[in-house]
């Protein structure tokens, strides 16, 4: 499933509230994006259409849920720009990173604790 940009802005209010009517999303969104109500309302459907949310109406209007984690559509994403730009070489994009970012010492020793772990579990 590919999720776009401003979609993906969708998914995060749904996933935080775990459920969210129309009006709560815009309410928001729009503030932060300068967005119309309509193009939020566009999003949320084809959303829903993607089988990422679902829409469940309640009185008159709609609750929306996500169907899907966030952790698998971040997984989905990962992969595809893992793919698309280090032609699927995580050690690649892993220096890429550590040689061009600013980390944290406090993040880069949480890397070197979970790449440990990793080759722990490679022997």
């Amino acid at each position: 499933m590919k999720i776009s940009d401003a979609e993906w802005r969708v998914m995060r209010v749904v996933w935080g509230r775990k459920a969210a009517t129309a009006a709560e999303v815009i309410e928001q969104l729009v503030p932060e994006t300068g967005w119309n109500h309509r193009t939020v309302r566009t999003l949320l459907g084809r959303l829903v259409d993607k089988g990422a949310l679902t829409a469940q109406q309640q009185d008159n209007r709609y609750v929306y849920r996500p169907k899907v984690t966030q952790s698998r559509c971040v997984r989905q994403a990962t992969q595809s720009f893992l793919d698309k730009v280090f032609d699927g070489d995580a050690a690649g994009l892993l220096t890429h990173f550590v040689r061009n970012e600013e980390i944290p010492p406090e993040q880069i020793d949480e890397l070197k604790r979970l790449l440990d772990e990793k080759g722990k579990e490679e022997s």
